[in-house]
Parts: C-alpha cells; sequence; structure tokens
C-alpha cells in the first residue's frame, strides 16, 4: 500500500492516478514550471495526492498548516503569491481572503475525475532540475517568516544520497509523520517511495 489512512487505503498506482488527475486539473489552470501552489489541507489521502499532483503538474507546493493563525496564513498567502490554493471545503473559512483560486479538492473532486489519470510525459512540461519543487517558511521566530525556495536538484541529491546510504527494509514501515511545512517531510514522503516495488 502506499498511503493507509484511517480505513483508507491506496495502492501505489491508485495514488498515481489520483495524482495525475490532479496534475491535469491544474494544467488547465496554468500551473506550470515555477507556479506555486499553496497546500491547506488536514492530513489523509487527498493531501498526499494534492501535494504529488502539484509536482506532476511541474509546479511547487507550499505547505500552510490549517492550525497556524489567520494572521500568519494571511501574510504566507501574501507573500508567496501562489497561483491555486488547494484546501477542503471545512478549512476554507480559516483562510484569509487572496487573490489566488481557492480550490477545496474534495467538493470539486468529480469534476477533477474527468481529466486523463495517465501519467504525462516530463518533456512536455518544460521541468528542469533548476525549477522549484517547494517552498517552506521559516518560524519566524526571529521576525517575519521567510520562504525558502528549494529546487529539483536538492531534493534529488537528497533521495539519492537516502539510496546509497541505507538498506531498502530500513523504509518497509516509514511513516510520513511529519509536518509538510518542515523539510523532514520531503525524506519521510519521497524516500521510502524509491523502494515502493519490494514493498507494493
Amino acid at each position: 500500500m502506499a498511503v493507509i489512512c484511517a480505513d483508507r487505503r491506496l495502492t501505489y498506482g491508485e495514488l498515481n492516478e489520483r495524482a495525475n488527475q490532479v496534475a491535469q486539473y491544474l494544467r488547465g489552470k496554468g500551473v506550470g514550471p515555477d507556479q506555486l501552489v499553496a497546500l491547506c489541507m488536514e492530513r489523509g489521502i487527498e493531501m498526499v495526492a494534492s501535494l504529488l499532483g502539484i509536482l506532476k503538474a511541474g509546479g511547487a507546493y507550499v505547505p500552510l498548516d490549517p492550525a497556524y493563525p489567520r494572521e500568519r496564513l494571511a501574510y504566507m498567502l501574501d507573500d508567496a503569491a501562489p497561483r491555486v490554493v488547494l484546501t477542503q471545503e471545512r478549512l476554507r473559512h480559516s483562510l484569509p481572503r487572496v487573490a489566488a483560486e481557492v480550490v477545496a479538492l474534495d467538493t470539486e473532486w468529480a469534476e477533477i475525475t474527468r481529466y486523463p489519470s495517465n501519467n504525462m510525459s516530463a518533456s512536455t512540461l518544460g521541468l528542469a532540475s533548476c525549477h522549484l519543487a517547494y517552498v517552506i517558511y521559516t518560524s519566524g521566530s526571529t521576525g517575519q517568516p521567510k520562504g525558502v525556495a528549494i529546487e529539483h536538484r536538492n531534493t534529488v541529491n537528497l533521495i539519492m544520497w537516502a539510496r546509497s546510504a541505507l538498506a531498502p527494509e530500513f523504509f518497509g514501515q516509514t511513516l510520513l509523520s511529519t509536518s509538510l511545512n518542515f523539510d523532514l517531510s520531503v525524506y519521510e514522503c519521497f524516500v521510502p517511495s524509491q523502494w515502493a516495488e519490494p514493498f507494493a
């Protein structure tokens, strides 16, 4: 299984299809390389599918913790200026007004499922290793939070190091327990997927 959340489970194939549909949906909204998409969701299957969908569309994700104070969310959204904000209907009220289009993935899912679920060709995205993968904001303990922009090559470097340094068995029961607002989540989410086949 790729994702297990409460009584819901997705195989790697099912997760990939959902992420592809999110990606095609976002591409239709103009998301591409270096375009930011804010992600404000509670932990679950939709969060993981959305995160992968943003990357598959060529965009970069900006994680927003729904538990953050409204003022902090407002600052981050204003500073990042994302093209789209992906959220859930129950969280809409916690989001400040924003210029970007706000999409509640759960209520829009019927429309999203109309999009193709096949993988898009990477060559059609015009994506390069120097393009952004994500932007994570600092705690702001020394002033206002600052967005730290991470490129794809930085993320790939981490994944390749882990593949060479650690045995596959190490990742068999890895949990995505860290908030997306911290870099450790990148390790927890993407490194185990490199060993998906033996554990599928």
